[in-house]
């Protein structure tokens, strides 16, 4: 897939801009604080229908104005459509081919997006929160099922912390119905778990060659989900569920004691071993980073497997951050494959000669120039 162009207006710095995009390598160039990177977040936006920069929605919108509107059109093997998100500050609304989306999880996925920022190279080395927000939001893009059952375990996740807490404080004393949000959040807890082993034994299969080749042959990358319960190949959904079930049944106490839910996909994590040891502890910094490379390049294969297309590859002002050997290993990789939007001040910093026939746009205070065809 390959977004042709984006519409902006009264978003951030730009009052209003249309840009017509290469199928291959976009470049925004421009020094900072110009617009390259809100641009960068526009695409973002109209595949998420969420920043990546900020949790406030009314930030995405030009100052002394009431609304701002990201919109596109989408070209898929089989199919090509308009996308758009409005932003108010009453909220934000969705549509997908002119129809307005009731539910914002029914038009994620529309459009798919890698993203790829300094700050993903502490994938890796980060806290556990950081990997699972990179698994779900993954995930939320390529599985509406995975999605739904997120949504859900998060909302009941809230209301039984709620009630574990005025259990805690002797507010409430029926355990009944804290049995039943036990059961309901096992329920979608066995979902989410089931679809996030898969896809982290897929997204490993993936990453082993490519950091096999990025480190010369010399190591090999494991990627292992760990969960509060067992996983395994053999289990379904219905086994997971009682294993969980179980899980909260033996720790019930300790629940009630602090008021808070300790079991579930909410306090799982990823681990990462190079040559059978755990990168996050013991390996060097240039260790990390190649093996966040390799899971980034991976989801790009990971992600035309699971839905048939390519992604847009964003790549946020990350290869100033890359020495020569990972960035020629990244540049190889995308070329020709991909839909690619890169960021930078400048491009002294990038191995050009990797950059086959980019499209470049210059920008400058909220407006955009095309450079070069």
């Amino acid at each position: 897939m390959f977004l042709k162009d984006i519409q902006l207006l009264n978003y951030r710095n730009y009052e209003s801009a249309e840009v017509t995009f290469s199928q291959g390598i976009n470049v925004f160039l421009g020094e900072n604080a110009q617009g390259k990177t809100s641009l960068m977040e526009a695409i973002y936006v109209l595949a998420m229908a969420r920043s990546h920069r900020t949790a406030n929605d009314k930030e995405l919108i030009r100052w002394e104005q009431d609304n701002a509107r990201v919109s596109g059109r989408i070209q898929k093997k089989s199919s090509n459509f308009p996308l758009a998100i409005s932003i108010s500050t009453k909220g934000k609304k969705a549509k997908f081919n002119h129809l307005e989306q009731k539910k914002l999880s029914a038009y994620i996925g529309n459009l798919n997006v890698i993203l790829f920022a300094p700050e993903d190279l502490s994938l890796v080395k980060g806290s556990p929160s950081v990997r699972r927000k990179f698994i779900d939001m993954e995930m939320g893009q390529m599985s509406p099922i995975y999605l739904h059952h997120l949504v859900q375990y998060q909302r009941i996740l809230k209301q039984r912390n709620q009630y574990l807490k005025q259990l805690a404080f002797q507010k409430k004393q029926d355990l009944t119905f804290l049995e039943v949000l036990t059961e309901q959040l096992a329920e979608h807890g066995a979902a989410i778990l089931a679809e996030r082993y898969l896809f982290v034994t897929k997204l490993g299969n993936w990453a082993a060659p490519i950091h096999y080749e990025i480190s010369k042959q010399k190591e090999c990358l494991e990627i292992e989900y760990q969960s509060t319960v067992a996983l395994s190949n053999t289990q379904d959904k219905k086994q997971i569920y009682l294993d969980l079930l179980q899980t909260y049944k033996e720790g019930q106490k300790r629940e009630l004691d602090q008021g808070i839910t300790l079991f579930g996909p909410h306090r799982d994590d990823l681990k990462f071993k190079v040559n059978q040891r755990h990168v996050q502890t013991y390996g060097s910094q240039g260790q990390q980073r190649t093996a966040a490379l390799s899971i980034k390049l991976a989801e790009i294969d990971l992600m035309k497997e699971m839905t048939g297309e390519y992604p847009l590859l964003l790549l946020d002002d990350v290869l100033s951050e890359l020495d020569d050997e990972r960035q020629t290993h990244l540049l190889k990789a995308i070329q020709n494959k991909v839909q690619t939007f890169l960021t930078t001040t400048s491009l002294d910093g990038v191995k050009k000669e990797m950059l086959e026939a980019p499209k470049v746009f210059r920008i400058e205070n909220g407006h955009v120039e095309t450079e070069s065809e």
